[in-house]
């Protein structure tokens, strides 16, 4: 009788949880049509009828749908909730950047890069938007530092090549900047940014 009822009640959760999985399938497949046809808010719906606080796949998807509805504060709110579930997923990090820089909240964009590279110290991205934070904020040895780290992994990378350039340039690195403009110009031929640097430079 006991063995009988055990079985009853393992068959029951079974199949709950095949019906939560199935209901919470459908619910991300509806999410990805109403995404394309941009109704941003219907997908958002779809997603809150399977929504569980301890998901970090409905929590990033929340995330990443209330910032394309622009809804910066839900998003960062469910971006938050997404980093507290896997701490060590940098990918919610890059998501939470979004409405960061959509609110034009610099201080806490350039926190979540440094958390970014606290994870993964040889990120390009993040070590090249960092660059640009700190170059943008006159602290050319810290940015001459992070160019200089991508441009070693990417020597074809034109971009970091040319922020590297203009900030060897701003240190008064003149030689090395020059031989990075020169390098810069052979990657995009007859690129302003180039032309402009070794202008300076004469």
């Amino acid at each position: 009788m006991k063995r009988t009822i055990l079985i009853l009640i393992l068959s029951a959760t079974l199949l709950s949880a095949e019906a939560q999985q199935t209901a919470r399938q459908t619910a991300f497949s509806k999410s990805y049509e109403l995404e394309k046809a941009t109704n941003y808010t219907a997908a958002i719906k779809e997603l809150n009828k399977v929504y569980d606080t301890g998901d970090y796949f409905v929590n990033i998807r929340l995330g990443w749908l209330y910032y394309l509805a622009k809804n910066h504060t839900e998003s960062i709110r469910f971006y938050d909730k997404a980093i507290s579930l896997k701490p060590y997923a940098i990918e919610a990090k890059f998501g939470l950047i979004k409405p960061l820089s959509a609110i034009e909240n610099w201080e806490k964009v350039k926190n979540e890069y440094i958390q970014i590279l606290k994870i993964d110290p040889q990120n390009t991205i993040a070590n090249y938007w960092l660059g640009v934070i700190y170059y943008n904020r006159k602290d050319y040895t810290t940015a001459n530092k992070l160019f200089e780290k991508i441009v070693n992994l990417y020597p074809l990378d034109y971009d970091s090549a040319i922020m590297l350039a203009w900030t060897k340039l701003r240190l008064g690195k003149t030689p090395e900047a020059k031989v990075l403009f020169t390098h810069a110009l052979t990657l995009r031929p007859n690129d302003s940014s180039s032309l402009d640097g070794l202008k300076q430079i004469k």
